[in-house]
């Protein structure tokens, strides 16, 4: 299993591209591996044949540098591979139970006389066949997750002892129904009233992330309100520029929130930093992480320089982006690393919310939506006007961030967007 990230331990096969026997030349693609991300085609580096896959589709949580397949040369003899695939399964599958049989074994207590030597034997020898279940905690975790009976599983461990291998090899058999006592009849099963759903890899990763970002990050909030009137009339002005025969590329209003993140970083580059413990890394270009919602979890694509593009290249970047994210077909390169994360949900009609920080980034900017606002206006007739306002909260690491310095950005951000005008300067 090959690491795809600094980060991975593990990962799945989502499914082999080249089948067993089959042979591949350099730059193809062998198979498709999950990682707690996305999900990344594997190349070949040589040509060669695929003799034998040992962890076949939809296997999960694999090890990195665990064995997943045996590949040979063209015109090798694979009629071994079989018998390699077997042993090196055996041995990724032995080396943790065999970790876990030794854990759970008590110290055993040094005897203070003759006579007490002999108990503990007789004990020992009685403990297959008592009452008691002995299984490996690994063994007891697996069969309550699986609704398995240990008193139905025969161990093979020392002693009889239940081990992985046994819970993962049972198979229950069909036993007849019981016949019901006479005169009342067998009451039915209720169904649950929940769904377990395992946690993924990549919703283990959140989860681990924002906890200790939220633990250990000392996040202050900033929140501004932004006339939005200007942007909204200037993006009606481009999008009926464009016309009906490209609908795809129309800006949106994220598309200049993106840009004036950008212009503001350069205004304040203080906010476009990261906390490394000895040093606060200060960046020169802003690569803007953005938030996207997928089926299994939330991921931020990364839109490289964006104070070098404009408003046509940042929309048609960032739904390309959005949609890989979606597809599960990001690479790496494409959601690691950014200065600074915009976190969106103005499209589900929330209008104020606080983000966390991603780490080791100083910043992130939470989004709401564009609303309708009666504002005071002496110049009126009627002393005030409706202006579409947008509320926006910016969370920054105390540590890299002073608060004055968030203000700053801010404020600089703010006039971005009440003069989008200046994108064009």
């Amino acid at each position: 299993m090959p690491a795809m990230s600094p980060t991975m331990t593990e990962g799945g096969i989502a499914q082999w591209k080249k089948k067993e026997g089959e042979s591949f030349a350099t730059g193809d693609v062998l198979l498709e591996i999950e990682t707690d991300k996305a999900t990344i085609d594997v190349e070949a580096q040589d040509d060669g044949i695929l003799a034998k896959i040992i962890a076949a589709d939809g296997a999960k949580g694999v090890p990195v540098g665990a064995p997943i397949a045996i590949v040979g040369e063209e015109g090798d003899d694979i009629s071994g591979a079989d018998k390699l695939a077997s042993e090196a399964a055996d041995e990724g599958s032995k080396a943790k139970p065999a970790a876990e049989e030794k854990a759970p074994e008590p110290p055993k207590a040094e005897p203070t006389s003759a006579p007490a030597e002999s108990k503990p034997k007789e004990k020992r020898e009685e403990l297959p066949t008592g009452d008691r279940i002995f299984a490996s905690p690994i063994a007891k975790k697996i069969a309550l997750e699986k609704g398995i009976p240990l008193s139905k599983v025969k161990g093979t461990g020392p002693n009889g002892r239940i081990i992985r291998e046994d819970i993962e090899k049972y198979k229950p058999s069909a036993a007849a129904p019981s016949a019901p006592t006479a005169g009342f009849p067998t009451p039915a099963a209720p169904s649950p009233d929940y769904e377990d759903i395992p946690v993924s890899n990549m919703r283990r990763t959140i989860g681990a992330r924002l906890t200790q970002s939220k633990q250990e990050v000392p996040h202050y909030y900033l929140t501004a309100d932004i006339n939005m009137d200007k942007v909204l009339k200037l993006r009606e002005v481009f999008n009926k520029s464009l016309g009906e025969k490209d609908k795809a590329a129309k800006l949106s209003v994220n598309d200049f929130v993106v840009k004036a993140t950008a212009c503001a970083l350069v205004d304040v580059p203080e906010a476009n930093s990261a906390w490394l413990g000895e040093v606060i890394r200060q960046y020169k270009k802003s690569d803007i992480s953005i938030a996207v919602a997928t089926p299994t979890g939330l991921i931020t694509p990364i839109v490289k320089d964006v104070g070098a593009k404009g408003l046509a290249t940042i929309s048609s970047i960032t739904k390309a982006l959005a949609k890989k994210a979606r597809d599960g077909k990001l690479q790496p390169q494409e959601y690691q690393g950014g200065t600074f994360t915009i976190s969106n949900l103005g499209m589900f009609g929330i209008s104020h919310f606080t983000a966390i920080i991603n780490p080791p980034q100083s910043c992130i900017l939470a989004v709401g939506a564009t609303q309708p606002t009666l504002v005071p206006a002496p110049e009126e007739e009627k002393g005030f006007k409706v202006t579409q306002v947008m509320k926006v909260t910016l969370s920054a690491d105390h540590r890299a961030v002073d608060g004055a310095v968030g203000a700053r950005w801010l404020q600089a951000f703010k006039s971005y967007l009440e003069n989008p005008l200046t994108f064009m300067l």
